[in-house]
C-alpha cells in the first residue's frame, strides 16, 4: 500500500491543519530486566531446546500505523490506517 511522504493534517498542539512529515514507527530497545524477558530468559536456560509457544489461534493482521511530525511545532502523533490489514505500507518520498 503506498502512502504519501507528506500530508496536510489536523495538529492539536498548533490547532490548525498543518503540512505533516510521514514516517514508520519503530520498535523501541527492549528491556532486560522486564518480567517477561526474564520470564524467557529462565525458560530457555539448561537443556531442553527452544521455547515452544501455542499455536491454537490464527494470528490476525497487524493494526498498520503511520507516525506523523507537525512541520511547525515537531510534535508526533500516531494514526491507525484501516483496522487491520496484510498490506506492507510503502511511504513515497
Amino acid at each position: 500500500m503506498k502512502f504519501p511522504g507528506e500530508i496536510n493534517a489536523f495538529c492539536e498542539n498548533c490547532n490548525q491543519h498543518t503540512l505533516h512529515k510521514v514516517s514508520m514507527p519503530t520498535k523501541g530497545q527492549r528491556r532486560a530486566l522486564a518480567i517477561g524477558e526474564r520470564r524467557h530468559k529462565r525458560k530457555l536456560k539448561g537443556h531442553g531446546g527452544k521455547r515452544a509457544g501455542k499455536k491454537e489461534v490464527k494470528k490476525q493482521g497487524k493494526r498498520q500505523k503511520v507516525i506523523l511530525t507537525c512541520s511547525l511545532c515537531k510534535k508526533k502523533q500516531e494514526r491507525v490506517l484501516g483496522s487491520r490489514t496484510r498490506k506492507k505500507i510503502e511511504i513515497q518520498k
